[in-house]
């Protein structure tokens, strides 16, 4: 089994790339593989809405050319899913909104089936005040679960509590692992 987290950090050794890592350490340890993407590393393109709103992603293809049909396929092919996202002015970085608006889009009326049921965890990380760690991650189960997510785990993180939430994320990952 497989799993696929992402990461939506411009900074790939800060507290968001290390809590993503953390999941899939627990989640190798228990035998299985995972792979981290940096979403900031890809070229993901921000929705257009092309045809009025909605445009062929309607029936699940995006007609925009970038790196969002292989990431997509990369989620499609995995078992588990963690997606995890630093947290600016309260919300999902940009890079995380871009991604997920579109994965919305295409997943939302299509039919499509590439994250239905799939277990998930997702993580915010709330580096700087601390502040909006919680109201992110409500906006992230959102998107989630519209794509058809099962949430096994939502996790805020803050730099006041990264110190105790490692190890429980190295846990998940292992736990993760073993209810697949």
């Amino acid at each position: 089994m497989k799993c696929l987290a992402i990461q939506s950090s411009p900074n790939l050794d800060g507290l968001t790339a290390s809590l993503a890592s953390a999941v899939l350490k627990g989640y190798t340890e228990a035998g299985e593989e995972a792979e981290l993407i940096n979403l900031n590393e890809r070229d993901i393109k921000t929705c257009i809405a092309c045809e009025n709103g909605w445009g062929q992603c309607r029936n699940g293809d995006c007609i925009l050319v970038d790196d969002f049909e292989a990431v997509r396929g990369m989620i499609r092919e995995a078992d588990a899913f963690v997606f995890a996202t630093p947290v600016y002015w309260s919300d999902l970085s940009e890079s995380a909104k871009s991604f997920l608006d579109r994965l919305r889009r295409c997943e939302a009326f299509s039919g499509r089936d590439t994250c239905r049921g799939k277990k998930a965890i997702g993580i915010t990380a709330a580096g700087g005040s601390g502040n909006g760690a919680a109201s992110s991650l409500r906006n992230l189960e959102g998107y989630l679960r519209r794509v058809g997510f099962e949430i096994f785990d939502l996790v805020p993180v803050t730099k006041f509590s990264k110190d105790h939430k490692l190890p429980m994320l190295e846990v998940a990952g292992r736990r993760l692992a073993s209810q697949e």
